[in-house]
């Protein structure tokens, strides 16, 4: 029985429990009609309730069969008010009590409770920052857990919802999918429900839909959890400066509609509090320090996890990375990110050529792995539509000249296993891939 069911079928039995001394109450006043619709009423609520424990259980659970034994003595009970005139209303209350208890009990001891837990992933290619927490719950024996990818808009120059996409299938095989409109949230109630977007409304460049935004899924659980599904630059917790430069990551709509958030170290953490305090006042310093946890995040778990040798390298990326003796060139993972573009713009456009046309003279060494950040195309396109059309001839003309890889996949951490090395811009990955102890190197727009 889900924990919810459990939850209810308790405090169905508290009512049951007040209703007994309606009961007592009614026929000390002399009222045995009331008395003998309360006892309908408790009657038809316990059959009620045992049919939702027959359908968790199965037919002949010990629960079931208490609470046939509860609906006997109700049943018995109504005889003899209805025939024995002047009944004792406090033997009546005592022996449904007595019948009740036992039923009690056996809620309490005999059903296990099962936790139903959602994971409301947008982009699948983020998939890495809840997949480790999943997978626990899904080990868990006494834990349900679905995966429901959620659709997502992108948005056009004046910030309207433009085309909407749904990634459903490009999560890994391994990972069960439920679809988003086959899962009834308000009827379900989930115990728990993992984010990892915390903009809401508040992303010039993308929305996932507004039904998923923060505020609407804590109606429908005791437990909304918000997981980064980015790494940030560990801060100097002395340095104010630094403290504000991160607000923006940090005073978002799911920080604040979450019942915990879980970011990717104990420093974080108070960075965390120190942001969120300098918005909100000194006096709410307990309540984040009781909200944020410290935990760690699944980002590296997962790119931890994945190694090389276990990488299935598709047949186009070994052309470029294969040298004819059979060994392998230098694989150098290339990063364009989104923040760098809008600071640097048409600069941007000639350094990301420049890039290219150094890694093309020297394909015989060294093979380029090209992954931008996935949201890159929607925010050109959005932010500064004048770019676009450079943009997509650059990409166009580098994948049909087919000497390097263009990574666009959901699975980052296949280019991270896989790369000897860092190239590219300072972002969110950089953090991850310190991990892993490979090379890394910034690009300067102005070289």
């Amino acid at each position: 029985m889900r924990t919810a069911q459990k939850k209810q079928a308790e405090k169905f039995t508290a009512l049951l429990r007040s209703a007994h001394m309606e009961i007592k109450k009614a026929l000390e006043a002399g009222n045995t009609a009331l008395a003998m619709d309360l006892l309908e009423q408790c009657q038809a609520g316990a059959i009620e309730l045992g049919e939702t424990i027959e359908a968790e259980e199965g037919e002949g659970f010990i629960t079931v069969g208490l609470v046939e034994s509860y609906c006997e003595q109700l049943y018995q009970t109504y005889k003899q008010v209805r025939i024995i005139s002047g009944v004792n209303a406090h033997k009546v209350q005592k022996v449904l009590n007595k019948s009740l208890t036992q039923l009690e009990n056996s809620i309490k001891n005999d059903i296990p409770a099962r936790r139903e837990v959602v994971f409301l992933p947008y982009k699948a290619s983020m998939w890495d920052s809840l997949e480790s927490v999943w997978k626990a719950a899904d080990e868990d024996p006494d834990c349900d857990a679905y995966v429901i990818p959620i659709p997502y808009f992108d948005r056009d120059a004046e910030g309207n919802f433009a085309q909407m996409h749904d990634e459903s299938g490009l999560y890994p095989e391994y990972v069960p999918i439920t679809r988003y409109d086959a899962y009834d949230f308000a009827k379900r109630r989930p115990d728990m429900i993992f984010i990892h977007n915390p903009y809401d409304n508040n992303n010039y460049v993308t929305s996932v839909h507004p039904a998923f935004y923060s505020d609407k899924l804590k109606q429908y659980t005791d437990k909304l959890v918000y997981i980064p599904y980015f790494i940030l630059s560990e801060v100097d917790l002395e340095n104010e400066e630094e403290i504000k430069g991160m607000a923006h990551f940090v005073t978002t709509p799911a920080v604040v509609n979450a019942d915990k958030v879980i970011v990717q170290s104990e420093n974080m953490r108070q960075a965390y509090v120190k942001a969120m305090v300098m918005v909100t006042g000194e006096h709410t310093r307990g309540y984040w320090e009781e909200k944020i946890l410290g935990l760690g995040s699944p980002k590296i778990d997962k790119v931890m996890a994945t190694r090389k040798e276990d990488v299935e390298v598709p047949e186009a990326w070994r052309k470029v990375i294969e040298k004819e003796d059979g060994s392998w060139k230098k694989i150098i993972f290339y990063n364009t990110s989104v923040s760098a573009l809008l600071n640097h713009n048409e600069k941007m456009m000639a350094k990301i050529k420049d890039v290219l046309q150094v890694f093309k003279e020297n394909q015989e060494d060294v093979a380029l792995l090209w992954r931008p950040h996935p949201l890159i195309e929607a925010t050109i396109k959005s932010v500064r539509p004048w770019l676009w059309e450079e943009y997509r001839e650059i990409v166009e003309t580098y994948r049909a000249e087919g000497w390097g890889i263009y990574d666009d996949t959901a699975d980052m951490d296949r280019a991270v296993a896989l790369s000897d090395g860092y190239y590219g811009d300072p972002s969110s990955i950089v953090q991850l891939y310190q991990e892993t102890g490979k090379s890394i190197l910034y690009q300067n727009v102005e070289v």
